[in-house]
C-alpha cells in the first residue's frame, strides 16, 4: 500500500477546519497528523512533526505569514500551502516571497484541494487562477521588459522545463516527461530562477504563463 502523505491543518475556524480534515482523511491520500488554530501552534507542529505539507490559514491569530516565515526559516522539507479567503495582492506576494509553494482560495472543492496538495507535496506549485494574472502584474510592476528579455536567455531545455512547471508539474513529473534525472531538472530550475530573477518556481510559473500566453 502506498504511503500516505503527512499533513497538518491550522485554521481558527473549527467547523471549516473539521471539513478540510475530513476531506483529506477520506481521500486516502493524506494522513492528518496534527491540527491547530494559531501561528505558534503551526510552527510547533511543523517543527515537531515535520509533515510533508502544512496547510495554513493566512488570517489565523498570530498571523499566517508570520508562521510561514518561521517554518520556512527552519529549513524543513515541509511544503507550505496557504488556504485562505484573502485575495489581497500583498498577502499573495507576501506568501510567495516568504516561501509558500501554494496559495489556494477557500472556495476550492474537496477533490481539487486534494489534487493541488498532492501535486505540491511532490514538488509542484499552485496559485489560484483568479489571482495569478494580478500577481504577475504586481511582480512585473518594476521589471519593465527585463523579464521577457530574460526568458529569451533560457536554453531550449530550460524552456521545456519551465513550460511544464508553469502547468503545475513537479520536478519528478518534469523529469519523467523529458526523460531526465530529477537532479538535472533541479539544476535547470536553479538556472531558470537566477535568469528570471525570481525567488521560487511559483513566481517563475506565473511570469511564464503570462508571457507565453
Amino acid at each position: 500500500m502506498e504511503k500516505k502523505l503527512r499533513i497538518i491543518v491550522v485554521d481558527d475556524h473549527p467547523l471549516y477546519q473539521d471539513g478540510v480534515v475530513r476531506t483529506l482523511q477520506d481521500s486516502g491520500v493524506f494522513d492528518v497528523v496534527g491540527t491547530g488554530e494559531n501561528s505558534a501552534q503551526a510552527v510547533q507542529l511543523s517543527k515537531e512533526l515535520k509533515p510533508d505539507v502544512a496547510l495554513l490559514d493566512i488570517s489565523m491569530p498570530g498571523g499566517g505569514l508570520e508562521a510561514l516565515s518561521e517554518i520556512a526559516a527552519a529549513k524543513l522539507q515541509t511544503r507550505i500551502v496557504m488556504l485562505t479567503v484573502s485575495e489581497s495582492d500583498s498577502d499573495v506576494l507576501g506568501a510567495l516571497n516568504s516561501g509558500a509553494a501554494g496559495y489556494v482560495l477557500k472556495g476550492v472543492g474537496g477533490a481539487e484541494l486534494v489534487s493541488i496538495l498532492s501535486n505540491v507535496a511532490e514538488g509542484g506549485s499552485y496559485v489560484s487562477p483568479a489571482l495569478a494574472a494580478r500577481v504577475m502584474v504586481a511582480m512585473q510592476a518594476d521589471k519593465g521588459k527585463e523579464t521577457r528579455s530574460s526568458l529569451d536567455d533560457l536554453t531550449g531545455r530550460e524552456e521545456q522545463v519551465l513550460k511544464l512547471v508553469s502547468k503545475g508539474k513537479s520536478n519528478k513529473e518534469v523529469a519523467r516527461e523529458l526523460d531526465l534525472q530529477e537532479k538535472t531538472v533541479k539544476h535547470h530550475m536553479t538556472s531558470i530562477l537566477n535568469k528570471l530573477k525570481v525567488r521560487n518556481r511559483v513566481e517563475a510559473a506565473v511570469l511564464a504563463k503570462d508571457l507565453w500566453a
